[in-house]
């Protein structure tokens, strides 16, 4: 049996089917997300998600109180344990997922949420909406929070929170205990204003009533149009030149215009008189219905010209401006002192020299050879190639760590396609670590890093005795390296204005310290910078304890200038805000914004210093290790960086702060926020990579000094200069050795009040005996919770109430807070410990 081929030559090399087939098993994901089975499949699941969840919700409100006891220990017991117990229809997942929206969040409004993918993946899978989808998600969103905060109103009014607090859930009570402060019970003012301004802005009322006031009007019409009743004027039914009428109708009457020709009534948003051009035929003359006068409209005619009329003011006199009498006084002190120089304080101060620093040799450049190029070149063209990739055009930019590959892909290539083969690409190479720019911002190209085989040792000294370095003019010049391009990266830490750096242990972020105080020390006189060291590790920067008497900062009182006691890190941050706020105070009683425009105005001699105003230095706060702070302090201690970082660049107090270990728990969210400028060395996961610069990309860095640094939506790798324990050692002796001040420059006063009061009012005897038990079974379980008390320790609810009480006068856990846990102040049980042999409580 014979069976008839195709023409030409249909077989393909087995290479060929390979790569093929290797293009054909990637995923495409537009398609799935696009397809007609994709958008069936994601709205079927969307519907079955808002089933899901206004099936659990309804069944929390029933089983909600039964089931709380099981969630507060689902940390204690496995899921089978806890499904066992749960009540909730879809058992623990559902009472879990209701527990935050109906429990912590919205009460019962949290009943309409699952309306919005209900109605989404009706619109996905059968491409209908039921109801305006855009529309319903806004009302949702505010009937929710509205039905959350008039629950929490009845809830608080009827004093049942106690029983009843989940109808309201944790939003609405709050909402409302914040009101009953300033209102009482007219809280429900707001609630209802709330109400009706959604209605009148979302509804647009005011309109809606225009509208039905003037469909509902009667027109006033003469009774009778020459014989004939206005309603029952007949309609032309050949094109007539009515456009007068017409025009009426259309802006007045379309509601009640009939239809013509058997044709439906036009649409009113659209409605457009269409006139055929025909012979005009003979036809009854139409009264025209008066309205309302028309006011006419005078318009100058097209031809006319418009002239401007320019008012000479060459002859006007010119208001004098108020001289006051001490301008005239500030102006014969300039004259005779000259304007104030805050460096004749220290006049005989010398800059550090470069040659402290150790010399630069050319046998340590360890260029990049034109084989290794050549080597890494082809197998990049070949590792892309056999994807299918071809490169039309390719670039090296030798940089000291690394060298950038620029790459030009032919037409109709995916960038994704592209940097879904960095592993590969790194497997060929057998390199260390490879990270792909795709594309490279500003260039139109796609950039692949390759660490250089012999790498180049960056040294301080040929960054700080750069021309560019030595002539920049920042107010807080550093210098944080070399780029891949061999350039020297200056930037100013005074428009950063924080730097947040991470790194894991050993690749380099103790020398960066060095580095940035190093570049600071290098271009700043000590009557213009101050330095507040935090050292928790007490080795890192005590080298620079002999600059106490020109560039260092401390408490009044203080030992030691290089602060190491966490006890005393709080006072000092705690100072800083109080210097901070007085700041704030001279510049605004000299009327200026920044502490640049008040130093110089204050050169200028325009500020009286019997008022109290001064030259104000630079402070750097430098914290070496701000996970041990967090872990023994906690919010002691993120609260006043908080507050620093929000408020203090205007005034010239500038944050360094430095950590090993970037996870959520020390690098917090409101942290994180004010910190726009971020220097990452290498880490060990993707995941804190993603955490320090909310990309990846550290985790691929090769080490010793190679670091990415984020700041303006822009990443760019550098080499961190080396600079070594002598060198600092070396600078740090030049400068103690000359004359310095009296004393390290002073920091506000702190005494710590409220620790101090609480101390003298509490007496350890009045103390439950189980108090330090129940102590450490919060912070373990990092929840404040009364009734884990209850159900841990087995106590009553009066006796753990009682407890949870002097928890709070102890300061281990926060105030009460409605609905929600208490706010755990301590992070570990090592800084309780501490805390609680402090108090005087065992």
């Amino acid at each position: 049996m014979s069976v008839n081929k195709p023409r030409g030559n249909t077989q393909r090399p087995k290479a060929e089917e390979t790569a093929e087939s290797r293009i054909r098993f990637s995923f495409d994901w537009e398609q799935i997300f696009s397809s007609p089975k994709g958008t069936l499949a994601w709205g079927t699941f969307f519907i079955l998600l808002g089933i899901f969840l206004e099936i659990a919700f309804i069944s929390y409100l029933v089983t909600g109180i039964s089931d709380q006891s099981v969630i507060d220990g689902l940390g204690q017991q496995s899921v089978r344990d806890a499904g066992r117990q749960t009540r909730n229809f879809f058992g623990v997942l559902g009472a879990v997922i209701s527990h935050f929206f109906v429990y912590r969040w919205f009460g019962v409004g949290a009943l309409l949420l699952p309306l919005v993918p209900i109605i989404a993946g009706w619109k996905m899978a059968f491409d209908k909406e039921i109801i305006p989808l855009n529309r319903t998600t806004k009302e949702v969103i505010f009937f929710t929070l509205w039905i959350s905060a008039l629950m929490g109103y009845i809830i608080l009014m009827s004093n049942s929170e106690s029983t009843m607090s989940f109808v309201s859930g944790g939003i609405g009570y709050i909402i409302n205990v914040t009101l009953f402060d300033w209102l009482k019970w007219g809280s429900i003012i707001p609630i209802i204003f709330a109400l009706f301004v959604f209605a009148v802005f979302f509804y647009d009322a005011r309109s809606a009533y225009d509208a039905w006031q003037a469909k509902n009007a009667k027109p006033e019409v003469a009774p009778e149009l020459n014989g004939t009743a206005a309603a029952e004027v007949p309609q032309p039914k050949v094109a007539e030149p009515v456009s007068t009428y017409a025009s009426v109708l259309n802006d007045t009457y379309d509601d009640e215009l009939p239809a013509t020709n058997g044709q439906e009534k036009p649409e009113k948003a659209g409605l457009i008189l269409e006139v055929e051009e025909e012979t005009p035929v003979a036809a009854p003359v139409l009264p025209v219905i008066p309205i309302a006068p028309v006011v006419p409209v005078i318009t100058a005619p097209v031809d006319a010209k418009l002239e401007l009329e320019v008012e000479d003011t060459t002859h006007v006199a010119v208001q004098e401006t108020e001289e006051f009498e001490d301008e005239d006084v500030n102006a014969s002190i300039l004259r005779e002192f000259g304007q104030y120089d805050p460096m004749l304080d220290l006049p005989s101060y010398q800059f550090p020299r470069v040659d402290l620093l150790n010399e630069v040799f050319e046998n340590h450049h360890e260029k990049v050879s034109q084989e290794e190029l050549e080597s890494n070149k082809t197998k990049i063209v070949d590792t892309l190639g056999s994807y299918g990739i071809n490169i039309s055009k390719i670039k090296a930019t030798i940089g000291p760590t690394v060298t950038l590959y620029e790459i030009i892909p032919e037409a109709g290539v995916r960038i994704s396609k592209i940097k879904n083969l960095e592993g590969d690409i790194a497997l060929s190479l057998a390199a260390l670590g490879i990270r792909i720019i795709a594309p490279m911002p500003g260039r139109g190209t796609i950039g692949i890093e390759v660490p250089n085989k012999n790498r180049e040792t960056v040294f301080a000294r040929s960054v700080l005795s750069n021309e560019r370095f030595l002539k920049s003019n920042y107010d807080l010049p550093i210098v944080l390296g070399k780029t891949i391009s061999n350039e020297i990266h200056i930037v100013d830490l005074a428009k950063m204005p924080h730097l947040l750096m991470a790194g894991a242990t050993g690749q380099g972020k103790s020398v960066g310290l060095n580095v940035i105080l190093a570049s600071l020390i290098y271009k700043k006189h000590p009557a213009e910078l101050k330095f507040v060291l935090v050292d928790p590790k007490k080795v890192e920067l005590t080298l620079f304890n002999k600059l106490e008497r020109h560039f260092l900062a401390k408490l009044p009182n203080a030992e030691e200038a290089i602060i190491t006691d966490t006890k005393k890190v709080i006072f000092t941050l705690n100072s800083l805000c109080i210097e901070m706020d007085s700041r704030y105070d001279l510049l605004k009683e000299a009327a200026v914004r920044n502490l640049k425009e008040y130093n110089a105005k204050f050169a200028q001699r325009r500020l009286n210093p019997e008022k109290g105003h001064r030259f104000l230095p630079y402070i750097v706060l430098v914290i070496d290790e701000l996970a041990d702070l967090m872990m023994t302090a906690g919010k002691e201690v993120e609260t006043p960086i908080a507050r620093l970082a929000q408020l203090a660049r205007a005034v010239g107090i500038h944050l360094v702060v430095a950590t090993q270990r970037p996870s959520v728990k020390v690098i917090t969210g409101l942290i994180k926020a004010n910190f726009p400028a971020r220097l990452s060395f290498r880490v060990t996961s993707s995941i804190d990579s993603r955490t320090i610069l909310d990309m990846g990309g550290a985790e691929q860095l090769v080490g010793q000094g190679d670091m990415l640094l984020a700041i303006n939506s822009e990443v760019i790798r550098l080499q961190c200069p080396f600079i070594d324990t002598r060198e600092i050692e070396d600078v740090c002796e030049f400068i103690g050795s000359q004359r310095g001040y009296d004393e390290a420059y002073a920091l506000p006063e702190y005494e710590g009040e409220d620790a101090a009061e609480g101390k003298a009012d509490l007496n350890p005897d009045d103390f439950d005996a189980l108090l330090p038990d129940a102590a450490r079974l919060i912070v373990t379980h990092q929840q404040g919770s009364t009734s884990l008390i209850q159900r841990k320790m087995k106590l009553g609810y009066n006796r753990a109430g009682r407890i949870m009480d002097q928890l709070e006068v102890l300061g281990v856990v926060g105030p009460f807070t409605g609905s929600k846990a208490r706010d755990v102040m301590f992070h570990d049980l090592s800084g309780l410990e501490e805390h609680l042999r402090v108090m005087g409580v065992h």
